[in-house]
């Protein structure tokens, strides 16, 4: 089943899900080693809830995410094709189902926007990397496949990142 969801300020289709989850424990992004992809490159690492911005051959900033629920997870190589602050959203159908009380649009910057204070859309996805509205989500299997990060998370990775960058979703 394909689903829907547009970044309106950027008129690119995510798919996210509203979905809380038990609150996990934040610190900054840890540097960790990490080998095997090239320097630059943002890894997803889904069963572990990290993603990984490789920054030399044996080492990577690590930061703890949300991922896709059971059935909603994906894998493969995209590209960074856009980046976002405060985007508004509008909720895929799925989603509406799930939760029809939510509005066709939520304005960026609001509290009840689930993409945080900026996102970065997957070229040839449906998905983004974005903060969240609900950081208890975090370290959860919570999404329709976006990655979901802490609001200073997304801020410190999109400050680090540019459009073009190779991203790696793996299991």
């Amino acid at each position: 089943m394909q689903h829907r969801s547009r970044i309106l300020a950027a008129g690119a289709a995510v798919v996210c899900l509203l979905a809380a989850a038990p609150q996990a424990a934040h610190a900054s992004p840890n540097m960790v080693a990490f080998a095997g992809y090239t320097p630059g490159t943002i890894v997803v690492k889904t069963n572990e809830r990290r993603l990984y911005l490789v920054v030399d051959g044996q080492h990577a900033l690590s930061y703890p995410v949300g991922v896709g629920k059971a059935g909603k997870q994906w894998q493969g190589t995209s590209q960074i094709d856009g980046k976002y602050v405060k985007p508004a959203w509008s909720p895929p159908a799925e989603v509406k189902r799930d939760k029809p009380s939510l509005p066709d649009v939520i304005p960026g910057g609001t509290p009840q926007n689930p993409m945080g204070v900026a996102a970065m859309t997957l070229a040839g996805t449906e998905y983004a990397i974005h903060g969240t509205n609900m950081p208890g989500s975090i370290g959860g299997f919570v999404s329709y496949g976006c990655i979901r990060m802490y609001n200073q998370d997304i801020t410190d990775l999109f400050d680090r990142v540019n459009v073009g960058t190779t991203v790696v979703v793996t299991r």
